[in-house]
């Protein structure tokens, strides 16, 4: 392969569209800088024999962008917990192992509720869920189905376009 100011400036043009890509407005020279290492890294660790380099370093640049908006999320979460330690973190319903209250206000039935609850609370699985209830996976599967959508009809449009 060519050298790294080769390539570099080959794929700067790809760096930039991520950029946009991923909407960053804020550090715009910190992000090309990250994108600009990462693409070292994948030219410095691409194998010829495994595919083409162009995708490679596509997720390579991607993946360190995304580590890095992640990185600076649980900072700024953080920061603001010191700063102001009255402040509680927001409330999460899936964290206090409930449905969410503004859910009672849709028409679900008691199955329903509780096949939301059973999936998305408790983890549990289709497959294990249909074996205990007895119902096919396709079927436990239209279940779900037809509650989310019952979930999103009841959302204003703003909120599930």
């Amino acid at each position: 392969m060519d050298t790294i100011e080769e390539v570099l400036q080959q794929y700067t043009p790809m760096i930039s569209a991520l950029i946009r890509k991923l909407h960053i407005y804020r550090d715009f020279e910190t992000y090309r800088q990250i994108g600009e290492v990462a693409l070292w890294q994948a030219w410095l660790r691409f194998d010829e024999t495994k595919g083409d380099f162009t995708p490679f370093a596509y997720r390579s640049i991607h993946g360190a962008m995304l580590d890095e908006l992640n990185r600076e999320n649980r900072f700024s979460i953080r920061f603001t917990l010191m700063e102001n330690p009255g402040a509680e973190e927001p409330a999460n319903p899936l964290l206090e192992n409930k449905l969410p209250e503004w859910l009672e206000s849709i028409r679900l039935s008691a199955q329903e509720k509780s096949l939301l609850e059973d999936l998305f609370i408790n983890g549990e699985s289709i497959r294990k869920l249909a074996e205990q209830q007895g119902l096919s996976v396709s079927g436990l599967k239209k279940r779900k189905g037809r509650a989310l959508e019952k979930i999103r009809n009841a959302m204003p449009d703003d909120v599930y376009p």
